[in-house]
């Protein structure tokens, strides 16, 4: 009889090769590219407005929000719609993963030598047999850095 260790369930994605995931209960869909309207005067992170079924929806660009260099011209990002307290939020990723389930036991809060506004943006990582999926801060992905506007 083994003890039940505390699971769940993460949607993985991959930004310029490094392992991500979010809280699959929070993921409302995910669809392929969508043509954007861009946000005038809006933070470097909004790639733009998506129509998702006559929902007007804001796309967070990831990789700008986590400081990577842009993805190439001819790489198309999907999107990982996600609900949050003031409606539905697109994040860009460069790869859909699989839905993964990980144990609290396998889990550690972010080194310390991440950069402070890195590690603001995540809740930790899973060790993982091959890798680590580094999990997603969801709150604080949705807040627009102050430094930006």
């Amino acid at each position: 009889m083994s003890i039940a260790c505390e699971s769940k369930q993460l949607c993985t994605f991959t930004l310029a090769n490094q392992y991500f995931g979010i809280d699959a209960q929070l993921v409302q869909e995910v669809i392929r590219y969508q043509e954007m309207t861009d946000v005038p005067l809006a933070p470097s992170c909004i790639h733009g407005l998506i129509n998702l079924r006559g929902q007007i929806v804001t796309a967070l660009d990831l990789r700008t929000r986590f400081g990577m260099p842009p993805r190439t011209e001819d790489r198309q990002p999907m999107n990982i719609v996600i609900r949050t307290d003031d409606g539905p939020v697109s994040l860009l990723v460069d790869k859909i993963g699989d839905v993964v389930t990980v144990e609290q036991e396998d889990f550690e809060s972010p080194p310390e030598t991440t950069r402070p506004a890195i590690r603001k943006l995540l809740l930790g990582a899973y060790k993982l047999s091959n890798q680590l999926l580094l999990v997603i801060n969801t709150p604080a992905i949705v807040s627009l850095p102050s430094d930006n506007i």
